[in-house]
């Protein structure tokens, strides 16, 4: 009886496993088509957990304006945090601010900067990091935890491996990444060789808002191409 019970919720399982496509292929669509009308952008990540009157939002908040002055849009997760000092930065600015909101049990809420008609809810984050990666002309990478470093490392991976163009990975703050690329560098290149020295070439780390924009513009400038193409 016990095995015929487990029997019935194993297909029952598979069942929802299937119905689930749809939705997952109606999270994509609905993304594809929003997104693919904004333009081009630069996504801005960070922790949901940093507060106004952290150096960290501040930065983010002038990074975002400067980034829509020179002719961006900004992507940001559309939470809190990081996220919000993103989305303010581009409100601020008076340019394109999108958010690409994640039902999450904690932290996740909309935040009040988001362009009415470019908020995006997900419920599964592998096809919101699809949004991220196929729509934007950058990545800007504040100080977060485990969803910032997720990002960060899946955009470099599907560089590597050319499964996307290259594009300009910029990481903002010294003091939070200088050790995290120490060992890149010392152990996963020098000591195990598990990647090539040319790898290193797809990040830039930096402290300010002009040094962001100096990456962007002189990147997409020996691409041929303007921030409004």
């Amino acid at each position: 009886m016990r095995k015929e019970q487990h029997h019935k919720g194993w297909n029952a399982i598979k069942t929802n496993d299937s119905w689930a496509i749809f939705k997952i292929m109606g999270e994509f669509v609905n993304g594809f088509e929003k997104m693919s009308k904004i333009g081009p952008c630069v996504s801005i990540f960070g922790s949901a957990r940093t507060k106004p009157d952290n150096e960290y939002y501040q930065l983010a908040v002038k990074i975002a304006k400067r980034i829509v002055e020179s002719g961006y849009g900004v992507i940001t997760g559309g939470g809190p945090g990081i996220m919000e000092a993103g989305n303010k930065g581009a409100h601020l600015g008076g340019g394109t601010s999108v958010g690409l909101n994640i039902e999450l049990p904690f932290e996740q809420h909309d935040n009040p900067y988001i362009d009415s008609d470019k908020s995006l809810d997900f419920d599964y984050f592998f096809v919101r990091k699809v949004m991220f990666v196929k729509y934007s002309q950058g990545f800007v990478v504040m100080p977060g935890g485990f969803g910032t470093l997720d990002e960060l490392f899946e955009a470099i991976t599907l560089i590597q491996t050319h499964k996307i163009e290259k594009f300009p990975i910029i990481l903002v703050g010294t003091d939070f990444w200088e050790s995290l690329l120490d060992w890149v560098k010392t152990t996963l290149l020098g000591k195990f060789e598990n990647i090539s020295e040319k790898d290193l070439d797809l990040i830039h780390l930096v402290d300010n808002e002009e040094e962001v924009i100096t990456i962007l513009d002189t990147f997409y400038k020996e691409s041929g191409l303007s921030p409004n193409f």
